[in-house]
């Protein structure tokens, strides 16, 4: 079994990778929403579950099911 730390180095780059291009994909988001008529707050039931995503990722929980979380989070269960 791996360490925490070579998992992180393993891990990292990519990780930071996703990161990034979700940061560049909400800039673009938002340069865009700036740019149309009657320009406010843009909504979006998509944006919003981007958003809780998010706050999933930066709960300081111990539990490991992240992954699963966010699956279910994304999962379309109507």
């Amino acid at each position: 079994m791996q360490t925490a730390l070579q998992v992180l180095d393993r891990e990292y780059l990519e990780a930071r990778c996703s990161l990034l291009e979700l940061a560049a994909a909400l800039d673009r988001i938002d340069r865009a929403s700036d740019h149309e008529e009657g320009a406010g707050e843009f909504s979006d039931s998509r944006l919003e579950l981007l958003k809780q995503a998010m706050a999933l990722l930066s709960e300081k929980s111990h539990l490991p099911n992240r992954s699963e979380r966010m699956l279910l989070l994304f999962s379309d269960l109507d």
